[in-house]
């Protein structure tokens, strides 16, 4: 059976309207409702899943981050994860930390640990960079099975359905391996009071990068994060001719 590795992140909740810094630095974070990333939550459901069916032994559940990050990882055991490993980042390094780095904590830890299959969410919502599964997987030099949607054990490994433009991909691939959840995987179940109290009691590991030999540098800086442009009121014209002409004004034909 696979020990099963999930990489889960806390981001700023999708309910909260994002406000961003008046030195268009990055988005204010303080004081902001904090939770796990949706994409997440679906790569938890589904390693819990197979754990439910006995395709998989153990779910350790992964995250980067300040020690707030303990909530997120309290969550994914509450989810029904067996243990789970914080490396702690925060300050400066937290603030410019990429996928890179994320993924080559994971390729590590699942090297130390021995996982047979790594699953994340294909994004994040903060930052919608979508690398950190491709990157862990080439870094491990592992198959990879991207935007996953449905996935079912076979003898020789997993068959892995995968959402592309237009349609439905369908690839097989050898164990281990690296998913990535698409929204339409499953629908992650809510942590119920009782394991949300054991969740208290099962193991956390703290570790750092530099544990790890991971090096945080930055390899990108950002130069400017702004809101999008205000969209335009409308207006009504009453016939064809004076849209034309409000088109042609406009210099869109």
């Amino acid at each position: 059976m696979a020990r099963v590795l999930v990489g889960v992140k806390r981001v700023i909740d999708y309910a909260v309207k994002i406000r961003v810094k008046p030195d268009k630095s990055g988005v204010v974070t303080d004081g902001v409702k904090h939770s796990m990333n949706p994409f997440d939550e679906i790569a938890v459901e589904e390693a819990v899943r197979m754990k439910e069916k006995k395709l998989a032994s153990e779910v350790i559940a992964v995250s980067c981050g300040p020690a707030q990050s303990q909530e997120t990882l309290r969550t994914a055991l509450a989810m029904g994860a067996d243990r789970a490993i914080h490396v702690e980042v925060s300050g400066p390094e937290y603030e410019t930390m990429q996928p890179l780095h994320v993924a080559k904590i994971l390729a590590k830890l699942s090297q130390d640990e021995k996982a047979d299959l790594v699953i994340v969410g294909k994004q994040a919502i903060d930052d919608d960079s979508n690398q950190t599964a491709q990157m862990t997987a080439a870094i491990l030099d592992w198959p990879q099975g991207t935007f996953a949607s449905k996935v079912e054990k076979i003898d020789s490994g997993l068959k892995v359905v995968r959402e592309i433009d237009g349609g439905l991909e369908t690839i097989k691939t050898k164990l281990p391996a690296v998913l990535s959840a698409d929204l339409r995987l499953n629908e992650p179940r809510y942590a119920t009071l009782p394991n949300i109290m054991k969740a208290k009691k099962k193991p956390m590991k703290k570790v750092t990068a530099k544990d790890l030999g991971v090096d945080l540098s930055a390899r990108i800086k950002v130069v400017s994060v702004e809101d999008p442009p205000v969209r335009q009121a409308g207006s009504i014209v009453p016939d064809v001719d004076t849209l034309v002409a409000k088109l042609k004004e406009g210099g869109h034909i």
